[in-house]
C-alpha cells in the first residue's frame, strides 16, 4: 500500500464493526437507528428545501429559506447538536455493517456541522464560482431541478422566487458584517462578480433567462391559467429579478469593490489558518497537513511531466513542453469545431465509444437517464464543465454541463477524459447508483464527500485505455494534463491559501506545467480562491482508490475482477476514505 494511503487512514479514530454474535435487543437497536434517520432526513429537508427539490422530493419547491441568516445557522446548530447527541446514545453493540456505516456516518456529518458553524462563511455569501445568485437562474429558467410540469410548479416557483429580494438584503447586510470584520472576498473575485449580476438584469422581460418557463409552458394549461401566469412571471421579473440583482450589482461596485481584500488566500481573513485546516479536512476527509498535501502535489507534478515528455517524444515533436502546450493550444488541428452543436455531437461520440467496453467494466449500471447541454451564457464565462444530479425517480436526467464561449476555439485534446470524468462513466454512475440504492438510508443515498466523490470521478479518467476511448495519442496526453492539473491543485491551493503564494504566482505556475491558455488557468485559480480546499479532494480522492486498485490487484492477483471492484467502491455511495478503505480489504477477503 502507498504512503498516501496509510496516511490517509491513520487519522481517523475509528468505531469498531463488530461481526460476532448478535446479541439480544439488536433489531430494536437497528430500528431505532432507522427511526432516527428518517426524522433526520424528513427535517434536514424541510431545513433544506432546494435540496429537496435537486433530490426528487418537490413537497417544499414553494420555499427558500435564508440559509445565510443568522436565526438560521442558529437552527442549523440545535439540528446539529440535537441528532449527534441522539446518534451518540445508540447502543451499537451488534449492528450490521450497514448500520454501522449508517451511524458512523451521522456522527461525522453532525460533526463537521457544527464544527463548520464556528467560522462566519455566512458574512461571504456570495462568490463567482458557487453562488445562489447563480443557481437561481439556473432553477428559474425551466431546464434545472426545478420541475415546469404542472399550474402547480409554476406557482410554487412564484413564490420561492418572491423571497430572494429579502435573501438579496440579508447578504448585502452579512457583508457589511463582513466589511467591518475582514471577512471579505478578494478583489480579483468581485470583478468577476460584477459582469455576472449585471447579465441577469433585462430590459425586456421576455429575453429574460427567468422567462423561460412562460416560453414552455405545456398545451395543457387553460387559456386563463396561461394569461395569468405570464403575466405573473412578466411581473416577477420587473419587481422581483430585475430590482434584486441590481441592487446587489450596485452594492458590489460601489461599496464592496473598494473593501475587498488584497490578499488571495484564506489565511487573509480573521482565524483563516484554521478555517483552512477545516476545509481541508471537510472537502479531504482526512487530517493531512498542508506541507504534506503540497509535497505530495510537487512529487506528482514532476512524476505526469515525466510521462508527458513521453508523449511529445512519441508523436515527434522537437520542441519543449512549453512550446508543446502552445501547439496544442493554437494549431487548428485541434480547435475543428464551428459550431455548438458539433462540440455536443463530439461528446455523444464518446459515449458511443466506450459503450460496449463499460460492460466489461462494471456489472452494475444506473438507471437514471442521461443528457448532455451546453452551459447557460450568462454563466458560461466563469463556468467549468460539470455534472448535475439526475432525480432518484427517474423523473429528471443527469445532466453534463459544457460551456462554450466560442466554438472555434473550443480545444478537444482534453474532452475525452473530460467526459469520463463529469459524464460516464464518473459522476454519472457513481452519483446515479448512490440514489437508486434503496438498501441505504435517504441521507446516505444524497450525501456527498469531496475526496470520494472526486476521487471516484477522476479515478474514472484512468479507465479510458480499458474503454478504448484513448485512441490518440493527444488525446491520452490529454489524460495526462488532467492528471497533472489536479495535481497543480495540490500545489496552489495550499500555496495561495497557507503559503502566501499569490494568484498571479499561482496563474503562472499552472501556465508553465501544464496545457492551458492564460483565460482558463486565471478562471481555474480564482475558483481556488473562492472555494478553499476544494480542488484537493480530487488527486487525495484519486490516488486513494487508485492505491486500492493496485493493492488488491498485487493482492489477488488472478482472483481480481476489475467490474466486481468497481462496484464494491460504488456500492455503498459516498463515505470518507477511511471507511472506503475498509470495507475493500473486507471485499479482498471475499475474494
Amino acid at each position: 500500500m502507498n504512503k498516501l494511503l496509510i496516511l490517509l487512514i491513520v487519522p481517523f479514530i475509528l468505531i469498531s464493526c463488530n461481526n460476532g454474535p448478535q446479541p439480544a435487543g439488536n433489531e430494536r437497536a437497528g430500528k431505532k437507528l432507522d427511526a432516527m434517520l428518517s426524522r433526520y432526513w424528513e427535517e434536514r429537508m424541510q431545513l433544506f428545501p432546494l435540496e429537496a427539490t435537486a433530490n426528487g422530493d418537490n413537497r417544499y419547491n414553494d420555499r427558500l429559506p435564508i440559509s445565510i441568516s443568522q436565526s438560521f445557522r442558529d437552527s442549523l446548530a440545535r439540528f446539529y447538536s440535537k441528532y449527534l447527541a441522539e446518534a451518540n446514545s445508540l447502543n451499537s453493540a451488534g449492528f450490521d455493517k450497514n448500520d454501522m456505516v449508517s451511524l458512523r456516518l451521522i456522527r461525522y456529518e453532525m460533526q463537521m456541522g457544527l464544527e463548520g458553524l464556528k467560522y462566519p462563511t455566512h458574512l461571504m455569501p456570495m462568490n463567482q464560482f458557487w453562488s445562489f445568485t447563480l443557481e437561481l437562474p439556473q432553477l428559474g429558467a425551466g431546464s434545472g431541478n426545478q420541475p415546469f410540469k404542472t399550474v402547480q410548479d409554476y406557482d410554487n416557483w412564484l413564490k420561492r422566487l418572491s423571497v430572494f429580494p429579502a435573501w438579496a438584503d440579508t447578504a448585502i447586510a452579512n457583508m457589511r458584517k463582513g466589511i467591518a470584520t475582514g471577512w471579505v472576498l478578494p478583489r480579483a473575485l468581485v470583478v468577476k462578480m460584477l459582469p455576472q449580476l449585471k447579465a441577469v438584469v433585462v430590459s425586456n422581460d421576455t429575453s429574460s433567462i427567468f422567462y423561460g418557463p412562460v416560453k414552455a409552458m405545456p398545451a395543457s394549461f387553460s387559456q386563463p391559467e396561461k394569461e395569468r401566469l405570464k403575466a405573473a412571471y412578466e411581473k416577477a421579473i420587473e419587481a422581483i429579478v430585475n430590482p434584486s440583482y441590481s441592487r446587489l450589482y450596485d452594492f458590489f461596485e460601489k461599496e464592496y469593490l473598494p473593501k475587498a481584500r488584497a490578499s488571495q488566500g484564506i489565511d487573509g481573513v480573521p482565524d483563516g489558518k484554521a478555517y483552512y485546516q477545516y476545509c481541508i479536512k471537510y472537502w479531504t476527509t482526512t487530517d493531512l497537513s498542508p506541507d504534506s498535501i503540497y509535497n505530495t502535489g510537487l512529487r506528482e507534478v514532476a512524476r505526469i511531466e515525466g510521462e508527458m515528455n513521453k508523449i511529445k517524444d512519441a508523436v515527434g515533436y522537437k520542441g519543449d513542453m512549453q512550446s508543446f502546450f502552445k501547439y496544442l493550444n493554437e494549431d487548428q488541428r485541434f480547435a475543428p469545431f464551428t459550431s455548438e452543436q458539433q462540440i455536443l455531437d463530439s461528446f455523444w461520440g464518446i459515449k458511443r465509444l466506450e459503450g460496449p467496453q463499460l460492460r466489461k467494466l462494471f456489472n452494475d449500471t444506473p438507471k437514471t437517464q442521461f443528457t448532455i447541454r451546453q452551459t447557460e451564457a450568462f454563466r458560461a464565462a466563469s463556468a467549468s464543465a460539470e455534472y448535475n444530479q439526475g432525480a432518484a425517480d427517474g423523473s429528471r436526467p443527469g445532466i453534463f454541463y459544457v460551456p462554450i464561449i466560442d466554438p472555434k476555439k473550443f480545444n478537444c485534446v482534453g474532452m475525452t477524459t473530460l467526459f469520463l470524468h463529469e459524464a460516464i462513466p464518473g459522476h454519472h454512475y457513481q452519483i446515479s447508483l448512490q440514489q437508486e440504492n434503496k438498501g441505504l438510508p435517504m441521507f446516505r443515498r444524497f450525501c456527498w464527500y469531496g475526496a470520494y466523490g472526486e476521487g471516484w470521478a477522476h479515478y474514472c479518467e484512468t479507465l479510458g485505455k480499458e474503454l478504448g476511448v484513448y485512441n490518440s495519442p493527444y488525446q491520452y496526453f490529454g489524460h495526462l494534463s488532467d492528471g497533472i492539473h489536479r495535481a497543480i491543485r495540490l500545489v496552489v491551493d495550499i500555496g495561495m491559501h497557507a503559503k502566501g503564494m499569490t494568484r498571479e504566482a499561482a496563474i503562472k505556475y499552472m501556465m508553465e506545467h501544464e496545457q492551458i491558455t492564460e483565460r482558463d488557468a486565471t478562471a481555474e485559480i480564482e475558483r481556488y480562491m473562492a472555494i478553499p480546499g476544494q480542488a484537493l479532494s480530487y488527486k487525495i480522492g484519486q490516488m486513494a482508490i487508485s492505491g486500492e486498485r493496485k493493492h488488491f490487484e498485487e493482492q489477488l492477483g488472478a482472483k481480481f475482477n476489475i467490474a466486481s471492484f468497481h462496484d464494491e467502491v460504488l456500492k455503498d455511495g459516498c463515505v470518507p476514505l477511511n471507511i472506503l478503505h475498509e470495507k475493500m480489504e473486507e471485499w479482498a477477503k471475499r475474494q
